[in-house]
């Protein structure tokens, strides 16, 4: 009998979190009210108060989520530059088809730009990349003048230009083209002419098999 409630409750718990998402997508975080929330999740406001006892509550979730792109990288044997190559195609494949990816990064735009700015959600992405880079460049990858840290910092920055003006102009329909062409103009610039051939722009297959809404 509790672990039905248990499943229950979660049951609940994720259709809030799914209904949060569409609004939170649709209107952004001001836009939004509980009561939004409530009439996309199908819920009652007391079931949503026993989950999350805020709207600040709830958009700290979903943004939090965005970093699930991620965490199949701890299993990767050796992390390197096509792995942050295939990262930032998964994220472009979750941002296309994951309602929760979606409203998580307008929420980091919108909580880190102007009114509250907040660096930690890109100084985690920063490190993810980081983590990736740094190995790379130890392998011959990159080239060992270039600043890891400083490569990784772009790759964030541009990253976001790039999903936010692919969403503006296609709604992000041609967004893993402009991924590719970034990787496309970058490579040769980081990489030693000889190991170029190694690395594909567009991510290996395995970069668009992230979850679908």
């Amino acid at each position: 009998m509790a672990r039905a409630r248990q499943e229950r409750a979660e049951i609940t718990r994720q259709s809030i979190l799914d209904g949060a998402a569409i609004a939170f997508d649709d209107c952004g975080f001001d836009g939004t009210s509980l009561s939004d929330v409530v009439k996309h999740a199908g819920v009652t406001k007391g079931a949503l108060y026993f989950h999350f006892p805020s709207k600040q509550a709830l958009a700290r979730t979903l943004m939090d989520e965005q970093f699930q792109v991620s965490d199949h990288l701890p299993a990767v044997e050796n992390p390197g530059l096509q792995t942050a190559i295939d990262l930032t195609h998964q994220m472009a494949h979750g941002l296309r088809t994951n309602v929760r990816i979606r409203a998580g990064i307008r929420l980091v735009i919108e909580f880190g730009s102007f009114t509250h700015p907040d660096p930690t959600p890109y100084d985690a992405w920063i490190d993810t990349c980081r983590s990736c880079l740094t190995p790379a460049q130890q392998a011959g990858d990159i080239h060992p003048a270039l600043d890891v840290n400083a490569l990784s910092v772009l790759l964030v920055g541009a990253f976001t230009g790039i999903q936010v003006t692919s969403h503006v102009r296609t709604r992000r329909q041609d967004l893993h083209t402009r991924v590719a062409d970034l990787w496309t103009f970058l490579l040769p610039s980081i990489v030693p002419a000889n190991r170029l051939d190694r690395f594909h722009p567009m991510g290996t297959p395995q970069s668009y098999d992230s979850p679908t809404d």
